[in-house]
């Protein structure tokens, strides 16, 4: 059994690809970071790619806050920002982070006016990991899942419509992400529709309708692409919309 050790994590492009890589390898990860943000979002990443991980720092920090009643800073001895040094690009990411991780499936209807993008789909089209992507390069990001017989939220169609995306994917791969989530939360042995072909082609009809009413919505399909490639595609249009360079207002997929 290997065992890595890696120093000095202050950076979010490098913590999620350090959980992905934990992923990839099937290992456990353990984890000492100061900042409650980057913590949490560890901690959230880990659970989306099935990373079993545990916080070595926080009960110690809490222990010792609740003793001398003092909220820690959150910020490590070493930090840059001690020095000074922390850019406001830095804290506008951070904050996208914490925005992002309160927003997901769906999470308070109320503050999608103030997200850059929102994003919407049947579940495991892959929202909340290009939430995650896309708020650690410092965009705020809610998603909203499409659920047949559940009606999307009203503030969803009474905000800016230019930054909501649609997220589509291929019935079979689709189907065989669900069986895997399934499994792995002990649902194989029950009664479920959850992974159905059946279930999983109407949820795809219902959610293409309701991307067909709202043809300002770009749709992009996600099978076979990696979180970065469907970020650069959203991150492209969201600036190109922006920058008044947005293509024509038809349905476009991608």
């Amino acid at each position: 059994m290997g065992c890595s050790d890696i120093d000095m994590i202050d950076d979010m492009d490098n913590l999620i690809e350090i959980v992905r890589q934990a992923a990839k390898e099937g290992a456990l990860l353990l984890y000492t970071l100061a900042d409650p943000s980057m913590a949490e979002a560890t901690k959230k990443a880990c659970d989306l790619w099935g990373v079993p991980c545990t916080d070595v720092l926080r009960p110690t920090i809490d222990a010792i806050a609740s003793h001398i009643g003092v909220a820690p800073s959150g910020i490590s001895r070493s930090s840059a920002s001690r020095k000074g040094q922390l850019s406001e690009d830095y804290f506008q990411r951070i904050e996208a982070i914490d925005f992002t991780i309160k927003q997901d499936d769906g999470a308070q209807p109320q503050n999608l006016a103030r997200a850059h993008i929102v994003l919407v789909g049947v579940s495991r089209t892959g929202k909340t990991p290009l939430s995650i992507y896309l708020a650690q390069k410092g965009y705020k990001v809610a998603n909203v899942p499409i659920v047949m017989g559940i009606d999307l939220p009203k503030a969803l169609f009474e905000i800016d419509q230019d930054k909501i995306f649609g997220l589509t994917i291929n019935p079979v791969v689709l189907q065989a992400i669900r069986k895997t989530r399934a499994n792995t939360l002990g649902f194989h042995g029950q009664k479920s529709n959850y992974a159905e072909m059946e279930h999983v082609r109407q949820e795809l009809d219902h959610a293409n309708q309701i991307f067909v009413r709202h043809p300002t919505w770009p749709v992009i399909q996600v099978t076979g692409k990696a979180v970065e490639e469907t970020a650069a595609v959203i991150v492209r249009i969201y600036h190109d919309r922006k920058q008044k360079c947005s293509m024509p207002r038809i349905s476009k997929r991608y």
